[in-house]
């Protein structure tokens, strides 16, 4: 089974462009997989909706929204308590995690499979 990780800004970014998340892994992965992200990504979205621009201010909160509205399809994976999300991601990252990020520098440092937005329309996962 894949394990599938957003990255915060992936995910902000899935809502700016009204890109749906569940209908587009379905078209890309074949096989089982299980959507994650992790207990920093919701402290990362807690502190843009109170200290970010206006726009991620609204893209935060959204993004809290949406994975509050999503619980049953998104698990919550509890990370340990000093680590940056990017270090926490690249732990957990191994051949059967696919990391959905549109970071550059955090998508340079991975070796395994990623999921980006392409064109602002729809997914593509990358080796």
């Amino acid at each position: 089974m894949k394990v599938i990780i957003l990255d915060t800004n992936f995910i902000m970014y899935l809502l700016k462009y009204k890109i749906n998340l569940f209908e587009e892994i379905e078209r890309i992965i074949l096989e089982n997989y299980r959507i994650c992200v992790l207990d920093k990504t919701l402290n990362e979205l807690e502190n843009l909706e109170n200290k970010g621009k206006q726009e991620n201010k609204l893209l935060a909160k959204l993004s809290k929204k949406f994975l509050r509205m999503n619980e049953d399809k998104i698990n919550i994976l509890k990370t340990k308590e000093n680590k940056q999300v990017d270090d926490c991601i690249k732990e957990l990252a191994n051949k059967n995690t696919i990391i959905a990020t549109q970071d550059k520098a955090l998508k340079k440092s991975l070796n395994n499979q990623i999921l980006i937005i392409r064109q602002k329309k729809y997914l593509k996962l990358i080796n």
